[in-house]
């Protein structure tokens, strides 16, 4: 009896969801990129030295096609590139067979990967601002936060990298590359501001490991690796720090 005549919340929401992306793939949430640190051309390149199949990628993930922020190249858009992504979504009549109803509620989970400089206070703010702007007047908008964190990147003129790249060029007999990567480490930020501390952060995993997922594995070649690299780093740190 209601149909075409009330707003659904589910095609609403999926609207407005929809609409925090625009035909680039970049985020619309104005003043969303304002401190977002934009790399070098030099640094991309550096970067882009590290060992990188586009095609493997593609077939480790069962993908037909990559995806995301046009300007950017996929090791670019997964590490130096702010993020934003529904990680659930429901409401309405989910059980077996159909009903047709018109759901009252929708509801959708949606994270944000920053990178240095943005504050995720701030981003909460602006995101909860913007995405009630944009909701039409027959729905009622309620936005939840629940956590954040700083982004952090090692400085790698620090003594600590220099230290590490030294001990991996021992161990691995190539120099190391330094990379960036989504994660959620928040106390990284915390030493730095607490304890004005720099942060180095020495990965010995690979991406085949699938990291958190039901079959997470670690090589035994790379974990002896680690006990070869980790007391240079130390020998190292020691003498840099000299």
């Amino acid at each position: 009896m209601y149909g075409g005549a009330v707003a659904n919340p589910i095609n609403i929401l999926s609207k407005m969801i929809a609409s925090l992306h625009d035909e680039n793939n970049r985020i619309t949430i104005p003043g969303f990129y304002d401190k977002v640190e934009e790399l070098s051309l030099a640094e991309r390149a550096e970067m882009a030295k590290a060992p990188f199949d586009i095609e493997e990628y593609k077939k480790a993930l069962d993908l037909n096609a990559v995806y995301g922020e046009e300007g950017y190249v996929t090791n670019e858009r997964n590490a130096i590139r702010p993020t934003l992504d529904v990680n659930g979504i429901w409401g309405g009549y989910t059980g077996q067979g159909a009903k047709t109803v018109i759901p009252s509620k929708a509801f959708a989970k949606i994270s944000m990967r920053l990178v240095p400089n943005q504050d995720w206070e701030e981003i909460t703010e602006l995101f909860t601002k913007h995405f009630t702007a944009i909701a039409p007047k027959a729905v009622t908008v309620k936005v939840t936060p629940h956590h954040g964190g700083q982004g952090y990147v090692t400085p790698i003129d620090s003594i600590g990298y220099k230290a590490a790249n030294m001990a991996y060029t021992e161990t691995f007999g190539i120099p190391a590359i330094p990379v960036r990567s989504g994660g959620s480490i928040p106390i990284v930020a915390l030493f730095e501001k607490e304890l004005k501390s720099k942060t180095i952060l020495m990965g010995f995993g690979l991406d085949s490991d699938a990291i958190h997922s039901p079959n997470e594995h670690f090589g035994i070649f790379n974990y002896l690796k680690g006990i070869e690299t980790i007391p240079l780093f130390y020998k190292y740190f020691v003498e840099l720090s000299k």
